[in-house]
């Protein structure tokens, strides 16, 4: 991949992003989508901007032209999962995502929903701001890279398009579970920049090389002066 591939602002790249919202105001996700706005990325809405707006946001950025990751990390019982999804799926939201710590059955049941509409489902792993202590204090003894594999196999044979795990999983998830297996990975973080409450991170270009297939940035984008050139310069 030549250096020059990764200038322009209106990259092709650009489609490989998932920016999250992670803010605490409606005013404050629209003004960052409008400046965003047909960049090519992707949006994320979470828990908090969920919490604010429910799915009435989802609708507007669709109109915007955004794709719509909805990261609300389903985690219960099969049958208050399978009935939510039909629900969030229902609105304009082009992925969603469970716990793979729910189960197989769970899940199962998740991707038979979401799949009759179209869209894609992929499960959370072991959460990016986890280490290998995080994982001891909850009983899990394997190492992380080992829990992420094990999670992630079990994702794959209840019928999930892919994964949320850290990009410095993406070798081994590619290499294990093949080439179309989505592997969505937050704890990107641009040279240089501060890792904040992410411990497995890695670079844009670092994790697309290993084999992630949609990057999630947060802060490096939505707390940069001008977003929209921050966005730009992922690919530097």
């Amino acid at each position: 991949m030549s250096e020059s591939v990764f200038v322009n602002e209106t990259n092709p790249l650009n489609e490989k992003v998932i920016v999250a919202l992670d803010v605490d105001s409606e005013d404050q996700a629209l003004g960052l989508a409008k400046k965003l706005q047909a960049s090519g990325c992707w949006l994320k809405v979470g828990l908090e901007l969920y919490a604010l707006s429910g799915l009435k946001l989802i609708d507007t950025f669709k109109t915007m032209g955004f794709s719509i990751f909805l990261d609300l990390k389903l985690h219960d019982i099969p049958t208050t999962v399978e009935r939510t999804l039909k629900v969030l799926t229902a609105s304009g939201v082009d992925m969603v995502n469970v716990h793979c710590s729910g189960g197989y059955e769970m899940m199962a049941k998740a991707a038979e929903v979401v799949h009759k509409t179209g869209k894609k489902i992929i499960g959370v792993t072991v959460l990016t701001s986890m280490d290998r202590a995080d994982l001891l204090d909850i009983g899990v003894q394997d190492a992380t890279q080992e829990q992420v594999l094990r999670l992630a196999r079990l994702a794959q044979k209840a019928g999930l398009d892919g994964v949320v795990a850290s990009p410095q999983e993406s070798a081994l998830l590619r290499q294990e579970l093949g080439r179309d297996f989505l592997l969505v990975t937050p704890g990107i973080r641009p040279a240089g920049s501060e890792k904040n409450d992410q411990v497995r991170v890695l670079t844009p270009v670092e994790a697309l090389k290993a084999g992630s297939s949609y990057l999630v940035v947060g802060r490096p984008i939505t707390k940069a002066q001008d977003p929209r050139q921050a966005l730009a310069g992922l690919w530097v």
